[in-house]
């Protein structure tokens, strides 16, 4: 039985970061999943994949794994690589590209 825990990135549907500054375990796909013969669905005898624990901070997240003896790798998070920009700075007289339109 295998976990990992992340702090789950902002969704690209919204403009919000709400639930990003929470640290998710999950854990890992134990068996694989097979394939319904009649209808086609994919299903899994596994029901700890539904399972996604939320806490405060990562040493709380590792503390409980460590207090059940789950196995876990900490997945660090990764810092966003652009920068804030607001709509007027398109408009800015010290703006070092000219504004076409």
């Amino acid at each position: 039985m295998s976990a990992k825990i992340y702090r789950p990135a902002k969704t690209a549907m919204q403009s919000g970061k709400a639930k990003t500054n929470l640290w998710v375990l999950e854990f890992d796909q134990e068996t694989p999943r097979t394939i319904d013969p009649m209808m086609g669905y994919t299903s899994s005898a596994d029901t700890r994949q539904q399972v996604k624990l939320t806490f405060e901070s990562a040493e709380a997240a590792v503390a409980y794994a460590e207090r059940n003896g789950i196995e876990y790798r900490v997945i660090a998070p990764k810092d966003p690589t652009r920068k804030n920009v607001s709509y007027s700075d398109n408009f800015r007289y010290s703006r070092m590209q000219p504004w076409t339109h």
